[in-house]
């Protein structure tokens, strides 16, 4: 215990170079009969996560005082060791035996969580010049251990640095709609905007007496047989989360009226059918 307590001061000076946590909109529920993890709040998470470890807490110290400033009421600092299981996600290697700080929530008696032996999944960047520590994305980076949860981190895991990886939504480019020869027939086709540039498209089709169908193409070649993405996998949340929710204006400017209130119609088709981010 001399030596862990030993190394607080260094990283309570280190925990407060860094800027705040960002503010969640989502906590991941662990398998106790609650709420199944929301597949958007995991990617939300992995996203800011260059570290992902499957790890149990060795020892913890409760922080207090001057070393717990500025902790959120319901939440209490612990400064905490841990022994790596298991590297999911990293940059580069890192010791088998890690260090942290974490705010963790009292239980529902208001009493502090007994987190030694507990098996955690930590959501985490490296501390420059320090390999053995890591500091936790956000307030709820300290996760307990489901087989739930990390089948699912490791799959968006594994579709995040996948070579053909969808890439981020930024917004909505241009947008075009071709109406057809018969009354309710037409096409719309909306271009989005990503980081590098790589194409991305929504096509919704409507021909007369059937439902509309739409599909997004991940290259500049419309497949006619694609359709639009299963829900909980890493195209719909990058789709869900990521497209505005109207189309721009902008987006319109070269169309005729009727024409653009079709590709609004066409749009919100697409929203509706995707669902809600879920965040």
């Amino acid at each position: 215990m001399k030596c862990l307590s030993s190394a607080i001061p260094a990283a309570l000076a280190l925990f407060a170079t860094f800027a705040p946590y960002p503010a969640q909109t989502a906590q991941i529920v662990a398998e106790t009969g609650q709420a199944a993890p929301s597949y958007a709040a995991i990617a939300d998470r992995l996203t800011a996560s260059p570290i992902v470890i499957d790890a149990v807490v060795r020892d913890a110290i409760r922080l207090k005082d001057a070393a717990a400033a500025n902790t959120e009421a319901g939440r209490i600092r612990y400064y905490v060791q841990a022994d790596v299981q298991s590297l999911i996600r990293a940059p580069s290697a890192i010791p088998t035996r890690i260090s942290y700080l974490a705010d963790v929530p009292t239980d529902s008696r208001g009493k502090p969580p007994k987190l030694k032996k507990l098996r955690v999944l930590l959501f985490a960047r490296p501390v420059p010049n320090r390999p053995g520590e890591i500091q936790l994305t956000d307030p709820d980076a300290q996760q307990p251990w489901t087989p739930a949860l990390d089948a699912l981190v490791r799959r968006i895991v594994k579709d995040l640095v996948a070579p053909d990886a969808p890439p981020v939504i930024t917004g909505v480019g241009n947008a075009f709609h071709v109406p057809g020869t018969l009354p309710g027939e037409g096409e719309t086709q909306i271009f989005l905007l990503t980081p590098n540039g790589r194409p991305v498209s929504l096509n919704v089709l409507r021909r007369p007496g059937e439902q509309p169908r739409w599909a997004v193409a991940l290259s500049e070649i419309v497949d006619e047989a694609a359709g639009p993405p299963a829900k909980d996998t890493l195209l719909w949340y990058r789709l869900a989360c990521g497209l505005p929710p109207t189309l721009p204006d902008r987006a319109l400017a070269s169309m005729e009226e009727a024409d653009a209130a079709a590709a609004r119609e066409d749009y919100d088709f697409v929203l509706k059918a995707l669902g809600p981010c879920g965040r």
